[in-house]
């Protein structure tokens, strides 16, 4: 087992960090850049396309965790095929620029591919209970399945952010499936922290590349999919990658109905999140991504205490909850006093 676990990991760097000096590469040769603009959060052009350097290795790893008899063939044609939806959708995104409906389109179709190959579901684990919608059930599944795919996209505003997400959760994810037994699903997660991984060592501050929409959208979509396989599987509950995740979960959600209850395009880009807000108030990314990731040490905590105790999901969730919006609430006390709250207003909406 920890020859598997040291394998997926070294395989995964090496994969993430060579790919992404390749695409890095290729972007240099093709002028692939993302220009600066006045919602960016960086200030000259810097080439586009390293989520590659993790997409491949990611789905690489659910081809052949299927292919070793690790993995059923419903999780994998379910990953593979909305994963790569995702991932396509968003390159081409990122060269052309596509329209949102467009997007949304193909997001719904991907999750709605996994959902119906993993055969539905009718209750989700809670840790004390299941809990039973019935139907409706598979509706919300996707739709959150959606939301992660965005508001992953939507978080991947500074250097080096997403990509030590998604080691976070990754590697704590992988750690708990592997104890469960899940071990296809483990190889998955494990690989898709590694890749992370080695992208990061071209993506910390000050960043060499961006992953751009394909890196970011496959991580929101592979990240809420394992956690929609390994609830089927009975492994890992959603509920405790929700807690993994709350960081991302917490910043784009309050600023998503923020934006509603103003009346704002809120599927419109802007710098409103906590993260972004506090680079501009003069935080450096390093500065941001070191908080990020003190918050994810407690939250992979709480999570590894409601696997360990299922009985105490419903309080880890609680207390994860009421203390990413404690700490919210605290950031944006701090940028009134300090004076650094500059977001600009979006345009009302039509």
């Amino acid at each position: 087992m920890i020859g598997l676990v040291a394998g997926c990991l070294g395989a995964g760097f090496v994969a993430g960090w060579a790919l992404t000096g390749a695409a890095r590469r290729y972007a240099l040769t093709r002028a692939i850049f993302d220009t600066p603009n006045e919602r960016s959060s960086h200030k000259h052009p810097v080439p586009l396309g390293g989520g590659w350097g993790i997409a491949t290795p990611a789905l690489a790893a659910v081809a052949m965790a299927w292919s070793a008899g690790l993995l059923d063939r419903a999780a994998a044609m379910g990953l593979l095929g909305g994963g790569a939806a995702v991932a396509i959708v968003g390159w081409i995104d990122d060269r052309v620029r596509l329209s949102a409906r467009v997007r949304l389109l193909v997001q719904v179709a991907a999750a709605a591919w996994l959902v119906g190959w993993l055969g539905g579901y009718d209750s989700l684990d809670a840790g004390t209970a299941r809990i039973n919608l019935g139907a409706i059930t598979n509706a919300i599944v996707v739709l959150t399945i959606v939301w992660c795919t965005n508001l992953y996209n939507f978080m991947d505003g500074i250097d080096g952010i997403a990509g030590m997400e998604a080691v976070f959760v990754g590697l704590a994810g992988g750690v708990f499936l592997l104890a469960s037994g899940a071990i296809g699903l483990a190889v998955v997660a494990l690989v898709v922290a590694a890749a992370s991984g080695g992208f990061l060592v071209w993506n910390r501050s000050p960043a060499r590349i961006f992953m751009g929409d394909a890196g970011a959208g496959l991580l929101g979509f592979l990240l809420a999919g394992l956690a929609a396989c390994s609830e089927v599987e009975r492994a890992v509950p959603a509920l405790i990658w929700a807690v993994l995740l709350g960081t991302f979960i917490a910043d784009a959600t309050i600023v998503l109905c923020r934006r509603i209850a103003r009346g704002e395009r809120w599927y419109s880009a802007h710098r409103g999140h906590l993260y972004q807000r506090l680079v501009q108030s003069g935080w450096t990314h390093g500065q941001v991504d070191g908080v990020v990731a003190i918050i994810n040490v407690v939250l992979v905590g709480l999570a590894a205490a409601a696997w360990r105790w299922r009985g105490a999901l419903p309080m880890a969730l609680g207390v994860a909850t009421l203390g990413l919006l404690v700490l919210y609430r605290a950031g944006d006390r701090y940028l009134a006093r300090a004076g650094g709250d500059v977001t600009p207003a979006a345009p009302p909406a039509a």
